[in-house]
């Protein structure tokens, strides 16, 4: 990637908060009365998750994991590893997945299972973005903000070799000048 690529807004704080308040509306809706555990993936997730909790109304818990499938490129290496676990039990609860985009579906199916065995009453998935055109393994997302083309998103949280996650906005890098 060029040192020159400039990020190019796609999504607004705006939209962005719009977003977040239209999720935390359909999970308010579907978990009011129950306290889920809401699993954010680090890092991606933090500043995403922050916000939808900050707008939902009801008891919940919060917890993280970091998986690890992409280095410092910007294509997934495909092999999925628990780098940081959960510390609360998942057994018997209702536990809704929290992640700021779905790529190719590999880290994610790879967290739905690693979830799956641990036997969760409910297991959901809420993502910010979407980025269907890179799909490799089938995936169902609950709550879903925005589906973003076949670009290289990064801020709000998401980063490009740890750069960028500070942007107010979700932006694009586009190397083509």
């Amino acid at each position: 990637m060029s040192s020159q690529t400039e990020p190019r807004i796609l999504f607004t704080r705006g939209e962005i908060a719009a977003a977040v308040r239209r999720l935390s509306a359909e999970i308010d809706r579907d978990y009011r009365g129950r306290c889920p555990l809401l699993v954010g993936i680090l890092k991606g997730s933090f500043v995403f998750m922050a916000d939808l909790v900050r707008s939902l109304d009801f008891p919940l818990e919060v917890e993280f994991i970091k998986l690890s499938s992409y280095g410092r490129g910007r294509e997934s290496s495909g092999k999925v590893r628990v780098v940081k676990g959960l510390t609360s039990p998942v057994k018997g609860r209702d536990v809704l997945i929290v992640e700021d985009i779905v790529d190719s579906g590999i880290t994610l199916s790879f967290l739905l299972d690693y979830l799956k065995k641990k036997k969760p009453a409910s297991l959901r998935l809420c993502a910010l973005t979407d980025k269907p055109s890179r799909r490799q393994l089938p995936l169902t997302i609950d709550y879903l903000g925005f589906t973003v083309p076949d670009r290289f998103i990064v801020g709000y949280g998401i980063d490009w070799d740890e750069k960028f996650r500070y942007l107010p906005d979700i932006c694009y890098l586009d190397d083509e000048k």
